[in-house]
């Protein structure tokens, strides 16, 4: 293919950089975990901008041991001659402007992820430094950075043999830790990008190493899509084939992948131009608007559905679904880019959508009657949960249906409330003594909830311990889920450490999982971390919350088990312990230790409560054999 023109005068400056340092949430989200790793991730992106039209097949991305970063490709290499304007290099140019880059018009890159031009600019402000080298041209060139500012001028390092034909970009930079709260890079929510990248560019090799831990791996699938179901429907028994289509039009290009499994549950992922739109978006609109009328055409013209119309929900249980979609120029709700706001997509999507899957539909009866039939059921379970339903809507529901009775707070403001859902009527008594009554409320229940990995939303309305836990929250459930109406901000979950209370926890998690997962991504969940050991020496009192802190603190105190003066105690449940100790260990906000539920993988976490929950066995022995060697704690 011939080349295209990529030279100084390309790149376009909008702004300075002086704003994102004094505001870096407005460009990254946060300063948080997630705004660390958005910095990566504005990276790799502009590489993975140069394999989206052919100039790079191969990307690295480097952890390092002083917890810096390296992307480096083997793309054409970033201009390095002089922009007429600034009268710097075109490399300087890019580092150094807010809105520099090649892609504000489409004569460089037809499609690319970093649109807004402000990714690796924002990056090197964020940085305590960054260097960058550029291999171009038969030449290697080397600049540094310090908190955005040059330290040299573009440097021309070595001039490669001529029949040296290496060419690409190599960015290493680390995070500026007075900027950010979290300051080391987690890989293996880097290995989920990474691996959707691979899975998203058909034979794109992109290389994930760990010199903190050695470990290494490389992510290429030249399945695609198709890989992509593979890895989401693991473990599940799929019902059909994977329906994969890509088309065209109006110049937007629409990937589509998509396959039913026999379970409850709905996953959807959606990319535009490779980014992750984790609130979806019109494309997403569009593809369950053609989903829904599809299968309600196709049922209807082969007498499948005689009085009966399928809804979105009924279509999309059991739904493995990929949407990919590549255009000129998205327009994203923000830098995070989690939204896509492109109403003409959404036709787009629908249309071809629909084309596609109805000719599959057509040409494969056996499979369509499968998914009708799988649709059917979840229309009739549907019908049973919306009576369910509306009895957890009814606002007298509280009085009949909460067991020890809901100890809510008298707080108003919803943003200022937490709730605690407590294992047992024993710790729930301990922790409504403990508890400051302004905001925070407890929920006792009994025993486990029902696993709702293994039954449908009818039958899981019927548990009564759920319908006490979703009025509780009084956000609502699975499709009628609505954030703004959640009652409270945090969700602690306080059981027992061991066995029993473990497996309490994840089955919470589940439902919360399958049932209200913006609950999860949008970080309201938290584990509460009560304390193992009690060790008291006169007047100074330590909690261990692990048997290593434990060992440290008898270290420490110099003190022996069964020492004549000091006092141990071992708890064995919450139960155990007084409302000042259950208050001073876990619900006092200034000295509790909680543990915030994150969501970094979607696909993953789906695995895993598949493994942990599911109906087969076997892989959930051989989960259990292969981190058995992770548990912290374990009580038989």
């Amino acid at each position: 293919m011939e080349e295209p023109a990529y030279s100084a005068k390309d790149i376009q400056v909008l702004k300075d950089l002086t704003a994102v340092q004094k505001r870096p949430a407005m460009y990254i989200g946060d300063t948080t975990s997630r705004g660390l790793h958005h910095l990566v991730y504005e990276a790799i992106d502009n590489s993975v901008d140069e394999a989206l039209i052919g100039f790079c097949d191969h990307i690295e991305v480097i952890i390092h041991e002083d917890n810096s970063i390296t992307v480096c490709d083997n793309g054409r290499g970033i201009p390095v001659d002089i922009h007429d304007e600034y009268n710097l290099s075109a490399v300087e140019v890019v580092m150094t402007k807010l809105h520099a880059g090649g892609k504000f018009d489409d004569k460089v890159y037809k499609v690319a992820g970093g649109l807004h031009g402000v990714g690796i600019s924002v990056v090197n402000a964020l940085s305590v430094w960054l260097e960058v080298e550029v291999i171009r041209d038969g030449r290697k060139y080397f600049q540094r950075y310090e908190r955005g500012k040059p330290t040299c001028e573009l440097k021309e390092l070595i001039c490669l043999d001529e029949s040296d034909n290496t060419q690409g970009t190599k960015v290493t930079f680390k995070p500026d830790n007075r900027i950010f709260s979290v300051h080391e890079f987690d890989a293996h929510i880097l290995a989920t990008r990474v691996r959707e990248l691979a899975f998203l560019n058909q034979g794109l090799s992109l290389l994930l190493k760990d010199e903190r831990s050695g470990e290494e791996r490389t992510f290429k699938y030249d399945g695609g899509i198709t890989s992509f179901l593979e890895y989401i429907n693991r473990n599940k028994h799929e019902l059909h084939r994977p329906i994969v289509f890509e088309d065209e039009k109006d110049e937007v290009k629409v990937g589509i992948g998509i396959q039913y499994n026999d379970s409850y549950s709905e996953n959807i992922f959606s990319f535009v131009n490779n980014v992750k739109t984790i609130e979806g978006g019109k494309h997403v609109s569009g593809f369950k608007a053609a989903l829904t009328r599809a299968l309600n055409e196709y049922g209807r013209a082969k007498t499948l559905l005689k009085k009966v119309s399928l809804d979105g929900e009924d279509v999309r249980e059991g739904l493995a679904a990929v949407i990919s979609v590549k255009l000129k120029d998205p327009q994203f709700e923000g830098q995070t880019k989690t939204k896509l706001g492109n109403s003409e997509v959404k036709g787009i999507v629908e249309s071809i959508v629909r084309e596609h899957l109805w000719n599959f539909l057509d040409e494969n009866p056996k499979d369509a009657n499968n998914i009708i039939r799988k649709a059917l059921d979840a229309s009739r379970a549907r019908e049973a949960a919306r009576h369910a339903r509306e009895i957890v809507r009814k606002k007298d529901f509280f009085a009949d249906s909460l067991p020890g009775k809901l100890a809510d707070c008298s707080e108003k403001d919803p943003a200022k409330r937490e709730i605690y859902i407590v294992e047992g009527d024993s710790a729930g008594g301990s922790a409504k003594q403990a508890r400051d009554k302004n905001f925070q409320a407890i929920l006792p229940i009994r025993g486990k909830i029902l696993n709702v990995e293994k039954a449908r939303l009818d039958k899981i309305l019927k548990s009564k311990e759920i319908r006490t836990l979703v009025t509780a929250l009084g956000a609502g459930i699975g499709e009628d889920f609505d954030l703004q109406k959640a009652r409270y901000d945090r969700i602690i979950l306080m059981s027992d450490a061991d066995v029993d209370g473990a497996h309490i926890r994840t089955l919470l998690l589940t439902f919360f999982f399958r049932y209200m997962q913006e609950l999860i991504s949008t970080n309201h969940v938290y584990i509460a971390m009560p304390p193992l050991y009690l060790v008291k020496k006169r007047k100074d009192t330590r909690y261990a919350f692990s048997d290593e802190e434990y060992v440290k603190i008898l270290e420490e105190l110099e003190v022996k088990e069964g020492e004549a003066g000091v006092k141990i105690q071992r708890y064995k449940g919450l139960g155990e312990m007084n409302p000042e100790q259950l208050w001073e260990t876990t619900m006092n906000p200034a000295t509790r230790c909680i543990k915030q539920v994150n969501l970094d993988d979607a696909a993953e976490a789906d695995w895993i409560f598949t493994v942990l929950m599911g109906e087969e066995v076997e892989p959930r022995r051989k989960f259990i054999q292969e981190h058995a060697k992770e548990v912290m704690n374990l009580d038989i």
